[in-house]
């Protein structure tokens, strides 16, 4: 008999990765939406797999709702993906950010502790957790110090897996992961802003890019290949905690530079800092603008995660390169925008 999996947060970029691998390998797969916005299946349906993954209107800040969804399944496997998840808006946003992404996650395992407590839970937890970085690189031992609520209430929700796993028994583990992107990331994520904005200048769409914070490094990873660490997690003999990650950290102006070159601009930097400005040599003009507003109220300068316990136990490692990635990125944002037809 199929196992069934419930994806919270199955429209995001984490989820329609998750669902296809899981789809592929047997899984009766159901999503869980919020009813108040409604659901955006652009991701599934550019993955093509809308059709075969079931949809369930489940709201992580309504416990009966989670109460019902689960008596309802009885899923095998959960994996809670649902999130307010943009670092910048979270400073906008704290109540509501801790309202979803710390007491979500209790609710969500206090209704498994009544309905479900042998469903094997996988917690999406972050990199932002250890924000102002007390080592280099980052390991599951390293102390976390969140520099924004995002970061804090993505601790809680950490240190609640923990604790239901040691405290009831749970077969519940968090991942902790650095960050990934694919060309199904959401445009407000840097990344995606950078590879989508800057093929709307190529096709004449836009003048400029307005970027934040060019100094700024991160690990970054293919999407496709962290879901199945998520997957590895849940199928080990005793639950644990891991980081998944690179090893390679890159600024974001870096990040830019592949971008532009990968759409043939010859980037260069006429002012730094603050009032960066990269020109397009063959043209003059002017096509990233750095601009402060985009800038964090409590940066998190440096990020780079050591994956070697997630190697070692699970088997996993990363394969895509940066730099395939970013070329992935920006050829299906040219393409988007040269059709037409931007989903997500």
């Amino acid at each position: 008999m199929a196992k069934t999996a419930l994806i919270t947060g199955i429209s995001g970029q984490d989820g329609a990765y998750l669902a296809r691998m899981l789809l592929a390998r047997g899984y009766r797969v159901v999503g869980a939406y919020r009813h108040t916005s409604g659901v955006n299946i652009g991701r599934l349906e550019e993955l093509g797999i809308a059709a075969d993954v079931e949809l369930i209107g489940t709201e992580l800040l309504e416990e009966s709702n989670i109460r019902r969804a689960l008596a309802l399944l009885k899923p095998d496997e959960i994996y809670n993906l649902a999130a307010q998840s943009f670092v910048g808006l979270s400073f906008e946003q704290p109540i509501y950010t801790a309202d979803t992404d710390a007491l979500g996650v209790l609710r969500l395992l206090e209704a498994m502790r009544e309905i479900c407590p042998h469903a094997r839970f996988y917690q999406a937890s972050s990199s932002e957790m250890f924000g102002k970085a007390q080592a280099v690189p980052q390991n599951e031992k390293t102390p976390f110090y969140p520099r924004s609520p995002y970061g804090v209430a993505n601790l809680f929700g950490h240190w609640s897996v923990v604790n239901y796993r040691e405290a009831h028994g749970f077969f519940a583990c968090s991942g902790i992961l650095f960050n990934h992107e694919s060309p199904l990331r959401g445009r407000d994520f840097v990344t995606r802003k950078v590879t989508l904005g800057l093929a709307l200048v190529a096709l004449g769409e836009a003048d400029t890019l307005a970027i934040g914070n060019l100094e700024a490094k991160r690990d970054w990873g293919f999407a496709g290949e962290y879901v199945e660490g998520m997957w590895m997690m849940l199928q080990q003999e005793q639950p644990d905690d891991y980081v998944l990650a690179t090893g390679r950290s890159t600024s974001v102006r870096a990040f830019v530079e592949g971008a532009a070159a990968g759409l043939g601009f010859g980037l260069e930097w006429t002012v730094s800092g603050l009032d960066a400005r990269g020109v397009d040599k063959r043209t003059g003009r002017t096509i990233i603008v750095a601009d402060p507003k985009y800038y964090r109220p409590a940066e998190v300068d440096l990020l780079v995660g050591d994956a070697r316990k997630a190697k070692v136990v699970l088997g996993w490692e990363p394969r895509t390169s940066l730099e395939d990635l970013i070329q992935m990125m920006v050829k299906a944002d040219y393409d988007r925008v040269k059709t037409g037809v931007i989903r997500c």
